[in-house]
């Protein structure tokens, strides 16, 4: 699990523990009531547990303190904490549906073969206004088949997120995987959500025959590339599939050309350039990607000057405007973003880690052999994006001399990679 974003609070356990047990009216503002829930994920203690316990048993119902009850169940999810499956069990009957959702998810996490608590998860299928997603996952995940029927209604949900959970679930339940193909489709669904969550599917599915669709589906790199990496982490040392096999679709995911993806998205006429960047700034990368590919087309000339300009007003503090920024001055080979490239390929602000490896790219398309230096420094990194985007950009800059430093590396892939470009040397 990622956990560089869960310390972003500078509190001890004891500050978090004696904030979370504080009244939210002693409080200046009870927001903190649920900071500190979030916090003590940092804390895997009797106490911390103790008090994230008792805040979910507190059933006040003002709004702030039914925010904090669902921040512990999910903190105490992330703890793994058997003892708290008495009180998120007594959550189930909630009127309030994201307290179950968070607690079906902190169970889910736990595990257990209670009978009792399983049932009364499955029953909450049948309870209208429920996030049946997170419930049918859950039941997966727990291996309750006893929910099957009850599951099996859900395939022809019109949200394609319940949808493509309750395929896969009864796939997975079933043994027969002739439905996945709809599971794949959904990877074009114009909803980013329902995209997003189909390669969740796939990856819970373990259906390596994806890989191919996912990565050329228009979502953030982030999740196609964590699919990819699964799918074949799990399927290469079983040899259903070879690194051989892999590595372009890899490459592709790293690269994210929007010309290797398939867009959902179109214009009707060709936008205006300042029309363009701004949706660079959209959370739907789809939309991102459909803005890239025609600024790449159609603004080549004007777009560096009006990249560089909305990165000084907005981009730099955006990250995901900042990411695609990143990528087109590469593209466009604009030589004189090398500083800020660089720059970039250095942050260690965890919002911006994403860049780092478009900033690798980019360094990589504007040619500029100065990069190779700065790009060697990045080998050596527990980022796996960048570890790979360096080679990558190593290579396009004709060097692939520091491929045996990764060469005894801990992941499969980045071995796998270095071997295949150090064979080119």
């Amino acid at each position: 699990m990622d956990k560089r974003f869960f310390k972003l609070f500078n509190l001890t356990e004891e500050q978090a523990i004696a904030i979370l047990e504080t009244p939210a009216d002693k409080l200046d503002d009870p927001y903190d009531r649920y900071i500190a829930a979030s916090h003590l994920v940092n804390f895997s203690t009797s106490e911390s547990i103790a008090a994230l316990i008792a805040a979910v048993e507190n059933t006040d119902d003002r709004l702030d303190n039914r925010a904090v009850r669902r921040k512990a169940s999910e903190t105490l999810g992330r703890l793994q904490a058997v003892s708290a499956l008495t009180s998120l069990h007594s959550c189930l009957g909630d009127d309030d549906c994201y307290v179950v959702e968070n607690a079906v998810w902190a169970i889910g996490e736990i595990g257990t073969q209670n009978p009792d608590i399983l049932e009364d998860i499955a029953k909450l299928l049948d309870k209208p206004a429920q996030s049946y997603r997170v419930i049918i996952h859950a039941l997966a995940k727990l291996n309750y088949t006893a929910a099957l029927s009850r599951i099996s209604k859900f395939v022809e949900d019109e949200d394609g997120m319940i949808q493509g959970a309750a395929i896969t679930t009864i796939c997975r339940f079933s043994g027969d995987y002739s439905q996945m193909s709809r599971v794949v489709e959904l990877l074009q669904n114009i909803n980013v959500n329902s995209r997003r969550s189909s390669i969740q599917d796939l990856i819970d599915a373990k259906y390596y025959r994806a890989i191919p669709e996912i990565s050329r589906c228009p979502v953030s790199l982030v999740f196609r590339l964590r699919a990819v990496r699964m799918l074949a982490s799990v399927g290469i040392p079983v040899g259903e599939i070879a690194f051989a096999e892999i590595e372009p679709m890899l490459d592709r995911v790293i690269g994210d050309r929007p010309s290797d993806l398939d867009l959902v998205h179109e214009y009707d006429q060709l936008p205006s350039l300042e029309f363009a960047i701004n949706e660079l700034y959209e959370t739907d990368f789809g939309r991102c990607y459909l803005a890239t590919k025609t600024i790449l087309e159609s603004y080549k000339n004007e777009a560096p000057d009006a990249l560089m300009a909305t990165y000084a007003k907005s981009a730099y503090n955006d990250y995901g405007a900042h990411y695609h920024v990143m990528k087109l001055l590469g593209w466009l080979k604009y030589a004189p973003a090398f500083d800020l490239l660089i720059e970039a390929l250095h942050n260690r602000e965890p919002q911006f880690q994403k860049s780092r490896a478009a900033a690798a790219i980019a360094l990589g398309e504007i040619g500029d052999k100065r990069a190779v230096a700065e790009l060697k420094t990045c080998l050596i990194t527990p980022i796996w994006d960048l570890k790979y985007a360096t080679l990558m950009a190593l290579e396009k800059l004709g060097d692939n001399s520091s491929c045996e430093i990764l060469a005894d590396d801990e992941d499969l892939l980045i071995r796998a990679k270095a071997a295949s470009l150090g064979s080119r040397v």
